[in-house]
């Protein structure tokens, strides 16, 4: 890659989110069509490099670390057994949707793992903003959204390995690897008892060192080298890297600020940029590919509006549901990830690959503004409902 081309894209990683916050889109969306634009597909004035490619694998790891990251251990903690149980009811019939849908459609099984996915980093915002996040719609939603990250990862990692390895002792490397995860979440916990002003250094805004963000780096990038040892998929170690911070340190300071704004000032904007790059414009262009994808959205909101269904059981009115499942729609960063995963594994053809983006963007923007719509003006707060 040269000079350029690496001012170029910095250039963009810049500007581009002040032009969304304008446009009222996520930056993420503009991104991607700032890739497909200087990419092969129109201006043809950046290739993909090896260096691109290294940093947007290393944006595409700390993403998914800051996924993990994001998880409010607490909220999963203080709901009842039956609204748990609600929700992974509400995923594993999303997945059974999503495998139904993508028969139909003409694909593999691997795409009910893409429709599966939601996206945290857009149902957290849009609750904040809205004033939902404490009541019980909300509550609910994002339990449902945390549930439908994280058994989607392990999910898709499982059927990873199933399709490169086979059914055999490469499996193991699995539970292998949880089990690896478990010693190092019992250690940290040790660790944050015995030691806890050492600990609270991590999370100190003017510590020199940076410990935070040495440590957190150090933590994702372990995970992530003893994925690849086991044979499973790193993104699920970079993913549980930082899931391992949210069970361990609930009340993380500035540290998450920091490398928010350390990886998502550059390195994940260069990852949404690369895959815009890589991004074939034609084949969306042709009118099969354009129609497949117009299924694709329909078949995405279905799996999650219909599922959504359930929550009439929690008291919750038909408008409050259809809110919800609007919401959960919502796809941007994991359905990308999972899509890159496919393209790798050559489970999701390059043309399939275009449609799940156009998806993606369409949804992102879309879903959240439907859920305003929808749910019902925010009243006074009052008791929870009873988990």
């Amino acid at each position: 890659m040269g000079a350029s081309s690496l001012i170029l894209i910095a250039a963009a990683a810049f500007f581009l989110p002040l032009v969304s916050g304008r446009l009222r889109v996520p930056a993420v969306v503009l991104e991607l069509i700032f890739g497909a634009i200087i990419g092969a597909s129109v201006l043809d004035v950046v290739e993909s490099s090896a260096l691109l490619d290294q940093m947007a694998q290393l944006g595409f790891f700390l993403l998914m670390f800051l996924s993990g990251f994001e998880i409010d251990i607490g909220l999963v903690r203080r709901q009842g057994r039956s609204q748990l149980l609600t929700g992974v009811f509400v995923f594993g019939l999303t997945l059974l949707l999503a495998y139904a849908a993508s028969r139909l459609l003409g694909h593999g099984p691997f795409l009910m793992f893409v429709l599966g996915t939601t996206s945290l980093g857009l149902v957290v915002p849009t609750l904040r903003s809205s004033g939902r996040t404490t009541t019980p719609l909300g509550q609910t939603i994002l339990i449902s959204a945390i549930l439908a990250d994280m058994l989607t990862l392990v999910g898709v990692t499982i059927f990873a390995v199933r399709e490169e390895h086979g059914v055999g002792w490469e499996l193991a490397g699995v539970p292998a690897f949880f089990l690896v995860v478990g010693v190092v979440l019992f250690a940290m916990r040790r660790i944050a008892w015995w030691y806890p002003e050492r600990v609270e250094r991590l999370f100190r805004a003017d510590d020199p060192d940076e410990l935070g963000i040495r440590s957190s780096l150090a933590l994702m990038l372990v995970f992530v080298g003893l994925a690849q040892v086991l044979r499973i998929e790193p993104i699920l170690g970079a993913f549980l890297a930082g899931s391992l911070f949210a069970i361990v340190f609930r009340h993380r300071g500035g540290l998450e600020q920091q490398l928010r704004g350390f990886a998502y000032g550059f390195f994940i904007p260069v990852f949404f940029i690369n895959v815009g790059i890589n991004f074939d414009l034609e084949l969306l262009v042709d009118q099969r590919n354009l129609g497949g994808a117009v299924a694709l959205l329909a078949a995405a909101i279905l799996v999650k509006i219909i599922p959504a269904l359930v929550f009439v059981t929690r008291g919750f009115s038909l408008r409050e549901v259809l809110a919800a499942g609007s919401l959960l729609s919502a796809r941007l960063s994991l359905i990308i990830a999972v899509a890159e995963l496919g393209v790798r594994l050559q489970l999701v053809t390059p043309a399939l690959e275009s449609e799940i983006i156009l998806l993606a963007a369409v949804s992102a923007v879309v879903a959240p503004s439907v859920f305003r719509l929808l749910a019902p003006p925010v009243t006074a707060p009052g008791p929870s409902r009873p988990g």
